[in-house]
């Protein structure tokens, strides 16, 4: 197993389970916390500075999301897409992605269409250093944009899931 980079520093501010949350899912998505990398609670609770109580839901909710493998008397670990995963997640998200598309270009705006340009940008500049760890997360912003102002909540949870899969499965097979 390797071991985790540094999680984003913590404030002073009290954190909620939200925030620790979505913290650990930057950090994968940044490639802090690769596939495989084992979750040690009392670390995560230090680095966060929470009880270990606070740690374990967040784990749950990821572990739910597939991103987060629970092994009991083991604790927890950055999932390891298998191949056929990674098929069945490109597959769902091809037949969810074009109902929002269809709704976002219903709804989109100009300042829509500029932030997809941005997120287009962002990669294309990421790639073009050589950055692949920093090109994975604009086309996921991409996505996620449409997802939202496509106003549909359902398909929207389930890509954000889907997202964070795919993140996973880029780092482990690309």
């Amino acid at each position: 197993m390797t071991k985790p980079k540094a999680l984003p520093a913590t404030t002073t501010t009290p954190l909620s389970d939200q925030d620790i949350y979505e913290r650990m899912v930057s950090a994968i998505l940044d490639h802090q916390l690769p596939p495989g990398t084992k979750l040690v609670e009392d670390r995560l609770a230090e680095a966060f500075g929470v009880s270990r109580t606070r740690i374990r839901p967040v784990l749950v909710r990821l572990a739910n999301e597939q991103v987060v493998t629970l092994t009991p008397n083991r604790g927890a670990a950055i999932a390891q897409p298998t191949e056929q995963e990674a098929r069945e997640v490109f597959e769902v998200r091809r037949l969810i992605e074009p109902t929002l598309v269809e709704r976002f270009v219903a709804v989109a705006t100009a300042t829509d269409l500029q932030t997809l340009t941005r997120c287009i940008r962002d990669e294309e500049a990421a790639r073009a250093t050589g950055d692949m760890r920093r090109a994975i997360r604009p086309p996921g912003a991409f996505h996620l944009h449409i997802a939202d102002r496509a106003g549909h909540g359902t398909l929207g949870r389930i890509l954000r899931e889907l997202v964070s899969r795919t993140s996973l499965i880029l780092m482990a097979y690309s």
